[in-house]
C-alpha cells in the first residue's frame, strides 16, 4: 500500500491502561460486600413473606438470583473485562460452585478439625474462600482472549 493511502487509514485506538491488582481487589471486596448485603436483604424479605417453601430453599434461590448482577458488576468494575459473556459467565458460575465447596472444606477444617472460635473461623473461611475466588476470577474467568 502506498504511503499516501496508509496516511488515510486511522490507527485503532488501543486503551493500554491496565487496572492494578490493588484496585481490582478493592473493587472485588466492594462488589462482593454489596452483593452479600443484597443477598441478606433479599433473602430476609423473601423468607419474611412466609412462603410455603422451606427457608433454606428460598435462601438458595435468592443466592442464585444474586449471581447474575454480581457477575455483571465484577465484570464491569472489579476486572473491567471484555471477555465475551459466553466465555466468562459459565466460568464465573463454576467458580461460585467451587467457592461453595471450598467454603465447606475450610469450615470443616476450621470448626471440625481445629476447633476454632466461631467468629475467627468464619472470618478465616470468608477470607480464604474470597482470596481463592479473586485469583481464579482474575486469571481465568475474566481473562481476556490470549
Amino acid at each position: 500500500m502506498s504511503v499516501s493511502l496508509e496516511s488515510l487509514i486511522r490507527e485503532p485506538i488501543v486503551d493500554d491502561r491496565e487496572i492494578s491488582v490493588g484496585t481490582q481487589l478493592l473493587s472485588f471486596i466492594i462488589v462482593g460486600g454489596l452483593g452479600a448485603l443484597g443477598f441478606v436483604g433479599l433473602s430476609s424479605l423473601m423468607i419474611g413473606l412466609r412462603t410455603p417453601a422451606p427457608s433454606w430453599i428460598v435462601s438458595a434461590c435468592c443466592y442464585a438470583l444474586m449471581i447474575l448482577p454480581v457477575y455483571l458488576a465484577h465484570r464491569r468494575f472489579s476486572f473491567q473485562s471484555d471477555a465475551p459473556h459466553t466465555h466468562a459467565l459459565p466460568r464465573y458460575v463454576g467458580v461460585q460452585l467451587c467457592g461453595i465447596m471450598l467454603a465447606s472444606l475450610f469450615s470443616f477444617v476450621c470448626y471440625g478439625v481445629l476447633g476454632m472460635p466461631t467468629m475467627f473461623a468464619a472470618l478465616l473461611v470468608i477470607g480464604l474462600t474470597s482470596g481463592v475466588n479473586f485469583v481464579v476470577l482474575r486469571l481465568w474467568a475474566f481473562a481476556g482472549p490470549r
